[in-house]
């Protein structure tokens, strides 16, 4: 699509040390084609890695504070590398010392249906992407419009019935919704860095 697929996502990886998938094509042969996800990653920071289905590859935005329910609440997103299909269900740890190092989480996982006539490539190249989102936590209108520079987009939500200024949904459900482990039980029992990853649990 607007890069070469998955090209920039293996040449930062060592697959022979972390356990990422490199990308399977019968994933992406079964797949319907509008699939998101949003998984918690606890690397050098905590961050959510916000990621919509396109043209075979999940394209991918780095979100430091997470997604907010609050309308008003317009969240930075950075733009970064595509990444294949089956990481949507990628739960686990990445080495210290690998690219993105630490643990990462299943948050939430669902479909999405993009608003208006135009395909996905013609929405991101004009820098505004709206969406509705059918997830086990994230529901119904959100926005990601381009800001500046080649990276930065803001995510945010629209008002409808799903919009809430009282919950923060990344305390009130901190959870992953494959397993139901916090970011600490995953790093546990991947070897992980507990003390890290407890981090970015709720206190």
């Amino acid at each position: 699509m607007m890069r070469m697929p998955l090209g920039e996502y293996r040449k930062k990886r060592r697959f022979t040390k972390t356990p990422e998938p490199k990308g399977s094509p019968a994933v992406r042969r079964k797949s319907a084609g509008n699939l998101f996800v949003v998984q918690k990653h606890r690397a050098t920071a905590l961050h959510y890695d916000f990621r919509l289905e396109a043209n075979g590859v999940l394209v991918s935005w780095a979100v430091p504070k997470g997604p907010s329910l609050d309308p008003s609440q317009k969240r930075l997103a950075m733009a970064v590398e595509d990444h294949p299909l089956d990481y949507a269900r990628f739960e686990g740890t990445i080495p210290e010392g690998e690219y993105g190092g630490g643990t990462v989480m299943v948050w939430d996982i669902g479909t999405y249906d993009l608003e208006d006539d135009e395909d996905f490539a013609t929405a991101y190249k004009k820098g505004r992407l709206t969406f509705t989102l059918h997830g086990k936590k994230l529901k119904g209108r959100w926005s990601l419009v381009h800001t500046g520079g080649t990276r930065q987009w803001l995510l945010f939500k629209r008002t409808d019935r799903y919009a809430s200024k009282d919950v923060d949904i990344t305390v009130d459900k901190p959870r992953s919704v494959l397993t139901r482990r916090l970011l600490a039980t995953i790093a546990r029992e991947g070897g992980g860095d507990v003390e890290k990853a407890a981090s970015g649990d709720p206190h």
